[in-house]
């Protein structure tokens, strides 16, 4: 029922669609709205606990979140392959080839060391805050900004939600984003909850320009499932950075997304 009333209905200017979208009105992407408004609720929550959440319930929430990622991972693989058994293992492979060529490149643009120089420079802004109160407010917020904004897990969940409406990875990371800003605002007060503004604006724009551009093109040529099939997988190595299992650089794999719709193209031509 959920899914019917996301496909149908409209509020105001604003498409809450699930499915695959071609109307060129202004359109809101409903992951960066949730991403924003799970920032706001975290402030909002950490502001009104005055304990800090329990190691008993940051790990219940690490599971969780970590199972959540998986599922939504392996959803987008399921409702992006199909056909014969021969064409699922050849749309599997793809998608695989795609992720392993996609990592290569990622390194060779050096995307994990922007990605780390990024979360030194908050790391950075955070310890200053802490050591000098009068700059606590700007400090957080710019911190929270870039860690949100610069989260490959967000940047997937944007350019999914662009392709064909799936903002469920972004609702996963809303969750995250929460729990990180209830801690926040501990250090930063209000200020480290705006930063929902400059994230909703973010993966919003990212949800918005895929749709535009590149849905239609990819939608045209059949290339759609071939990008959230590597996307699905990408979301799984996630799961393994939540449970600790070990280091991966999440960034690197970004190209993915657009090596594999260039691999189905050049293997169906």
């Amino acid at each position: 029922m959920l899914a019917a009333i996301f496909r149908k209905e409209k509020l105001f200017f604003i498409s809450f669609a699930s499915g695959a979208r071609q109307n060129w009105g202004v359109i809101v992407s409903l992951g960066a709205i949730l991403n924003a408004l799970g920032i706001l609720l975290g402030g909002i929550f950490g502001l009104a606990r005055r304990k800090p959440i329990s190691a008993q319930a940051q790990f219940f929430f690490r599971n969780f979140l970590g199972l959540a990622v998986i599922f939504f991972g392996l959803w987008l693989i399921y409702q992006n392959v199909g056909g014969t058994f021969l064409s699922l293992l050849k749309q599997i492979f793809l998608a695989l080839v795609a992720v392993t060529l996609g990592h290569l490149l990622g390194r060779l643009l050096a995307l994990q060391k922007i990605s780390n120089r990024l979360g030194r420079f908050a790391g950075n802004a955070i310890a200053a805050a802490q050591k000098s109160q009068a700059g606590n407010s700007a400090a957080g917020f710019n911190a929270c900004t870039i860690l949100f904004c610069a989260a490959p897990m967000g940047i997937i969940g944007a350019i999914t939600d662009g392709l064909s409406g799936y903002f469920y990875l972004l609702a996963v990371k809303a969750v995250m984003d929460a729990l990180a800003t209830a801690s926040f605002v501990k250090m930063f007060r209000w200020p480290a909850a705006l930063s929902a503004i400059p994230v909703f604006a973010f993966f919003g724009a990212i949800t918005l320009v895929v749709q535009i551009y590149a849905a239609p093109f990819l939608a045209a040529h059949g290339l759609i499932n071939s990008a959230n099939a590597a996307a699905g997988f990408i979301c799984c190595a996630v799961a393994l950075v939540i449970f600790e299992v070990r280091k991966v650089e999440l960034a690197n794999y970004l190209p993915a997304l657009a090596v594999a719709p260039l691999l189905a193209w050049l293997l169906n031509h």
